[in-house]
């Protein structure tokens, strides 16, 4: 007969059944099956021939958690509790019961983060696992895979960073929760943090356009008269994109406004660029674009960095000519990266 005190036995079931929404029988079925296991264990290293043909139960107490072990079933039943087969049965009643915990705090956690999937989490950097970083984030760990880290910042560990939380995913290791620091997420999750006319929906991010440790291009709208969604994401004396700028570790940001115009949101787009003449093709989403020899290097950017981003903002392939050049830069657009038109209301 086997014994484990009420504290232990009686409180552990009730962890596991009324903290992590465990039915108590589908814990004590596991208790049987794994006594049962324990007991055809036992027997065989006492040199027992056991069939696997043979049929055992396993009684136990769910108050006290005595336990006794069966041959057959019916009125065949015969106890065969070997003497001293206590302590095995107590002992495995205790692993199940401490490993359905465990399986049901994880499972509580990873729970927990896919609801939080599209939000910002802090995080320490634990060890590399090849190429992926893993970080400890409150009760568990998340993985950055290599394509979802920023090849410039360097990570360390027992460095502290914020995260974007981008997905959670099953693999031959169980569910993953991934992070990114890559991501055009993490830009607009840091504005909602940062800006409250972005969280409480005043101010829409239409699109972002990013590559990662470098620019950012951000088109914001608001359809709320005496609101300046420019302004708003900049805050007074920039403080508020320098917070931004900052967990980016530098990365430079332009903001603009968007405009349904697609000459107006292409000539923002190609910010800093002045005096540009745009003409559009909306149905082949294509925009030729002159500009002043002294715009030139501003309008492409550097390794054609600005233009580029423009075409991944607006959803324009753009090709920029000098005033009496020919072509000399062109983009081809790519889907915008991050949210939806707004409409004016």
């Amino acid at each position: 007969m086997a014994y484990i005190p009420r504290t232990e036995f009686a409180q552990a079931l009730s962890q596991v059944a009324s903290e992590r929404g465990i039915k108590p029988e589908v814990v004590l079925e596991t208790i049987k099956s794994a006594i049962i296991a324990a007991y055809r264990r036992d027997a065989r290293e006492q040199g027992k021939v056991i069939s696997e043909e043979e049929e055992f139960d396993v009684e136990i107490d769910p108050q006290t958690g005595e336990a006794r072990v069966f041959k057959g079933k019916g009125k065949k039943r015969e106890d065969i509790t070997p003497p001293g087969f206590g302590r095995i049965a107590a002992q495995t009643a205790k692993q199940v019961i401490l490993q359905k915990i465990r399986e049901a705090e994880k499972s509580a956690i990873l729970e927990e983060y896919s609801e939080r999937v599209g939000t910002l989490v802090s995080g320490l950097i634990l060890r590399f696992d090849g190429q992926n970083v893993i970080v400890e984030i409150g009760k568990t760990e998340a993985i950055m895979p290599p394509e979802e880290q920023v090849r410039s910042e360097g990570y360390r560990p027992n460095q502290r960073m914020t995260f974007y939380i981008e997905k959670t995913k099953e693999d031959i290791k169980g569910q993953q929760i991934i992070l990114s620091r890559a991501s055009t997420g993490l830009v607009e999750a840091l504005f909602r943090r940062e800006v409250p006319e972005v969280s409480s929906g005043v101010v829409k991010i239409v699109a972002i356009a990013r590559e990662p440790g470098t620019r950012t291009k951000m088109a914001v709208f608001s359809g709320q008269s005496g609101v300046d969604p420019v302004g708003s994401c900049v805050g007074q004396r920039g403080v508020r994109v320098q917070e931004v700028i900052e967990e980016l570790n530098g990365e430079k940001i332009d903001i603009i406004q968007y405009s349904e115009d697609p000459v107006k949101f292409i000539g923002a787009s190609l910010s800093p660029a002045e005096k540009l003449e745009i003409e559009v093709d909306k149905k082949k989403k294509v925009a030729k674009v002159t500009v002043p020899e002294d715009q030139l290097s501003l309008a492409i950017g550097k390794g054609g960095q600005n233009v580029r981003l423009a075409g991944k903002l607006t959803g324009y392939k753009i090709d920029i000519a000098g005033e009496g050049t020919t072509i000399i830069a062109e983009t081809k657009a790519e889907k915008k990266e991050t949210g939806k038109k707004a409409k004016k209301k």
